[in-house]
């Protein structure tokens, strides 16, 4: 293969001239040319380790924080490179000179989409030797999980295994990940560039320049107004799900269909007093913010700032030097298992009542909490139909567990106690894992039971907008056609304007057998097939655990049958299909 011309040592004339002359020379020439050229790069460059920052991303925060790591290597002149994990060939692991690996953790304990190939790759048991390469690793997890940063744990490891040279040890990160993130990646400069070129350089090493687009983010959300917050769902429905939407202008925030809304939510006022009686404590008590702002009056705290209405077991873990009845034998035993038990379905009350919390001062409580984190929900509009507007769908979480009602932190918040003109404080999260095909004339597939479907409310507004000429095959999923069946007109009249050129539902409580979106995608299959080998993409949004690994293995079965392949190259089609960017899934 003929060398690449860097346009950077030449001038325009040059690098053209170079490029015509290429095809003419022999091999000896061009192997002569190369090497000449290869020492020009490397005397034009400054010295120092060249780093790979690989990222695995699921819903944009590791590929945030991968960004801005590259700014600011590239800003104290290290060489560097960004790829998304699955665009990086796992075989040249071993000529990589630094590897910084950035990745999150999904569900109990799986890797995300992106990163499921290398991940698989790594573990297998005669692995590729990386003797010589440097790497640190950075791991997004929630800790509510019993798998907490289990994937990051499996790369740290494994690199480790295979002769890599740990920089720093592996960084885990709560839902609350900023300020580890930013320690981590000014440990990891400054590594990297006190080898390069010392240590008053890194020393000096500027802070990522921030996204220009916007004032607002997660560190600084908007307060976006309310303008509509309606139920979807028919009488008789034994589910809520609401529409809301929301007022954007004057914030400068920008997204796109295939992004999600970040939502910070407020606990139940009704729980928070609750609580501070069970304490005996003095709601304006003041209390070190967990955000850092300085003291705050220990309700505003509770409201806005401490997850309170579910427990994990290392908060429990913490909270055991506080307990006198019991928490501190439990902890000790290293039960996990139990521990899990207890924290299900259960919040803070649950806990003082049962372990006799009460009498412990909110000064040392509320520090032991997790901080409130904002709830991700995928957009369900497009900014082009809807400008100055995003909207929501947003299923209700009611449950009663241990003797009492319970309802989800932020539906529960956007259900009860928010109307029409009151604000709520969210954030763009980019999502470029969930994006429409760049060819307007690509058909699509979209499969979406429930709330899953809202994504593909702004697909089909963002073609109709367009004026799109690609096919859409949209897969929906409820209970029950007469209550459940969320957006129906809207679908109707895509159908009937050809935005939407097919739609096939499946109500699992209207007959006498359950039917889900997977046994509607088999039933299909054949024409399904012949989309996918026509170039379709396909698009899948909604409960990871059970419909998502429902409508994986559909479609593995469908191209093994229709496409006449045997089960594992099935698999691998899929994979392949995954790979390409042809089969994105946003699933949680």
């Amino acid at each position: 293969m003929p060398p690449r011309v860097p346009r950077d040592l030449f001038d325009p004339q040059q690098a053209e001239l170079i490029s015509r002359l290429l095809p003419t020379l022999t091999l000896a020439q061009l192997q002569w040319l190369g090497s000449h050229v290869e020492a020009a790069v490397r005397e034009l460059r400054p010295d120092g380790p060249a780093a790979t920052v690989l990222y695995g991303s699921q819903t944009g925060n590791c590929e945030a924080v991968a960004q801005a790591l590259t700014r600011r290597l590239q800003a104290e002149g290290v060489r560097v490179a960004a790829s998304s994990i699955d665009r990086f060939e796992p075989r040249e692991l071993s000529a990589v000179e630094v590897l910084l690996a950035v990745v999150s953790t999904h569900g109990e304990g799986e890797p995300p989409d992106s990163a499921v190939a290398l991940h698989a790759f790594l573990q297998r048991p005669h692995g590729p030797r990386l003797d010589g390469v440097r790497f640190a690793v950075l791991e997004l997890g929630d800790s509510s999980y019993e798998q907490f940063c289990r994937t990051g744990e499996d790369f740290d490891r494994r690199l480790a295994q295979l002769g890599g040279e740990r920089l720093i040890p592996l960084v885990r990160c709560d839902v609350a990940y900023e300020a580890p993130a930013q320690a981590w990646m000014s440990e990891v400069t400054r590594l990297l560039c006190a080898g390069a070129r010392g240590p008053a350089a890194a020393a000096a090493a500027p802070a990522p320049p921030a996204d220009a687009a916007s004032a607002f983010g997660r560190g600084r959300p908007f307060a976006a107004e309310v303008v509509e917050n309606v139920n979807l769902n028919g009488p008789g429905s034994a589910k809520e799900t609401r529409h809301i939407e929301l007022a954007l202008t004057g914030s400068g925030l920008a997204y796109e269909p295939g992004d999600a809304l970040g939502v910070y939510p407020r606990n139940d006022p009704a729980l928070v007093e609750q609580l501070i009686a069970e304490m005996r404590w003095s709601p304006e008590a003041p209390v070190p913010s967990p955000s850092g702002a300085g003291t705050r009056a220990l309700r505003e705290v509770l409201l806005e700032e401490v997850e309170i209405a579910r427990l994990t077991p290392g908060v429990l873990g913490r909270l055991a030097d506080l307990s006198r009845d019991g928490l501190s034998e439990l902890v000790a035993r290293g039960q996990g298992a139990a521990l899990r038990e207890y924290v299900a379905g259960r919040d803070l009350v649950d806990a003082v009542r049962d372990f006799g919390l009460r009498g412990s001062a909110p000064a040392e409580l509320v520090p032991m909490l997790k901080r409130l984190a904002p709830r991700l929900y995928s957009i369900a509009s497009s900014q082009r139909s809807t400008p100055g507007e995003v909207h929501l769908t947003v299923r209700v979480v009611r449950y009663e567990s241990h003797g009492r009602r319970r309802t989800g932190v932020a539906s529960g918040h956007m259900a009860q106690r928010v109307a029409p003109g009151d604000t709520l404080p969210v954030y763009v999260q980019r999502n470029p894992s969930f994006r429409l095909p760049s060819d307007p004339q690509t058909p699509v597939i979209m499969i979406g039971p429930g709330t899953g479907v809202a994504p593909y409310r702004g697909f089909l507004q963002e073609r109709a907008r367009s004026a799109s000429p690609g096919q859409a095959w949209l897969f929906f999923g409820e209970a029950r056609f007469k209550t459940d069946f969320l957006y129906q007109t809207e679908w109707q009249r895509w159908l009937d304007t050809g935005v939407l050129t097919r739609l096939d539902v499946a109500f699992s409580r209207d007959g006498p057998h359950k039917v889900y979106v997977q046994d509607r995608l088999r039933e299909h299959g054949r024409q399904v097939f012949a989309w996918i080998e026509a170039g379709a993409y396909v698009y899948v949004c909604g409960d990871r655990t059970r419909m998502a690994a429902d409508v994986h293995g559909a479609l593995v079965e469908i191209c093994a049958r229709h496409g006449g392949m045997s089960p594992d190259d099935a698999a691998a089609y899929v994979a392949a299909l995954q790979r390409d960017k042809r089969y994105q899934r946003d699933v949680y």
